[in-house]
């Protein structure tokens, strides 16, 4: 009997309606004789509803209290499921990550998992009861309800997948699998039917809002067999393997924009052994993530310094930069929020000359210019204005012919 664990997000829970027919789903692969875990995000934008609350009253809660408050959302849907699937005549329970347990660690909105106990879950399953899990949350060591980052019910998915051994685990959207780019930037994007584990990675970690990171992450790491589809209709569906299951690849698979990016420039900074530790250091220790760095040639013993974070970390991030730029003597520290980060993401670029400057002709022919550049093994990415964003999308993506299937190699 086949174990699946199918996670359905905010769209697909978004009212009562929509959760009953996730329960219809649900109750008709039980009766197919299917073993279901499920896991849940909160009804669509009641998350944004919670935080606009809390911003109500400070523009900086505390975290410990903020992640309480989030995670009332997923708790809320996951009872609310539970109660439905009743309705239909099918036992189910649901579950906090509390209740799990889910361990984390104590970074509050950016937790990751530590430790992961399922025998409640396998006691549940064993007695034909439907377990329904709160997903995108779990308990800190130290008894504090922690949260995964936004999309981190695709993590709690995926770990109770592998923890579980599940057969596979089943990622439902409002949309039906993995694209070449964002359908409603790029009227053109072409669905894709197989995608490797690197490059869906790097298409997450990029702007795609398909699937959480660390979801992807976690399934390479354990072998999670894992599938993108629709909650609403259609057959199609994306899944996502390892490169060598793969048989023909293109060179780019998907073009992405990243609208959450912000950099910050510390212009005249000594430069000496140790400085860029200095400044970063702070940032780290306030899980921070910082992305592409720039630092320019030294003139008269000093240089200037430019880094890219998300902008949700714009306000704090600032604040530790500024303090650190005042202990250096910095001349200034600039912010910017208004740019975006376009990427052309494939295996292929390790392997064939030229890909970058292709994107670099696409985007200079629609006179838009590119302020940082980063590469790696399999993406490039260019920051630009914000306003050019969707206009560089589609500049990329048509540059590789990614909206005409004949020019590439067909997955098999």
């Amino acid at each position: 009997m086949a174990l699946i664990v199918k996670k359905f997000g905010g769209s697909s829970v978004a009212s009562l309606g929509h959760i009953r027919r996730v329960a219809w789903a649900i109750a008709s692969a039980k009766e197919k004789g299917e073993q279901v875990v499920v896991v849940v995000s909160a009804m669509g934008g009641e998350t944004d509803r919670l935080l606009k609350l809390s911003e109500e009253i400070t523009s900086m809660p505390a975290g410990r209290e903020q992640d309480a408050l989030l995670a009332t959302g997923e708790q809320a849907c996951s009872a609310l499921l539970a109660i439905t699937l009743e309705s239909l005549g099918h036992r189910a329970h649901s579950f906090t990550g509390m209740q799990l347990p889910l361990i984390t660690d104590e970074n509050q909105s950016k937790a990751r998992i530590i430790d992961l106990k399922t025998d409640i879950l396998k006691k549940a399953i064993n007695d034909g009861i439907i377990p329904v899990v709160a997903g995108f949350q779990g308990v800190s060591e130290s008894g504090n309800i922690t949260t995964l980052g936004r999309g981190g019910s695709d993590t709690t998915a995926v770990a109770l997948a592998a923890a579980l051994k599940a057969n596979c685990c089943e990622i439902y959207t409002d949309v039906d699998g993995v694209y070449t780019a964002d359908p409603n930037i790029c009227p053109k994007a072409r669905h894709i039917e197989k995608i490797a584990f690197s490059e869906m990675l790097e298409l997450a970690s990029l702007g795609a809002k398909v699937m959480h990171v660390r979801s992807i992450e976690l399934a390479q790491k354990f072998q999670v067999p894992l599938v993108v589809k629709s909650s609403f209709n259609g057959e199609r569906q994306t899944w996502i393997v390892n490169e060598e299951d793969i048989m023909e690849n293109s060179i780019i698979k998907g073009v992405t924009l990243e609208k959450n990016v912000s950099k910050i420039s510390l212009i005249r900074i000594p430069d000496c052994p140790g400085i860029a530790h200095q400044i970063l250091e702070p940032l780290a220790e306030a899980a921070i993530n910082v992305d592409m760095i720039i630092q320019n040639a030294s003139i008269d013993g000093y240089t200037d310094l430019t880094f890219t974070i998300p902008t949700t970390d714009l306000n704090i991030a600032n604040e530790l930069v500024n303090k650190v730029a005042r202990e250096i003597k910095a001349l200034e520290v600039r912010a910017d929020n208004n740019i975006v980060k376009v990427s052309a993401v494939g295996i292929g670029i390790k392997t064939n000359p030229g890909v970058a400057a292709r994107m670099f002709k696409a985007l200079s022919e629609e006179n838009i210019n590119i302020e940082m550049i980063s590469t790696s093994e399999y993406r490039i990415s260019c920051v630009i204005e914000e306003k050019y964003g969707e206009l560089g999308v589609r500049a990329v993506h048509h540059a590789f012919g990614l909206e005409n299937k004949n020019n590439h190699q067909k997955e098999q």
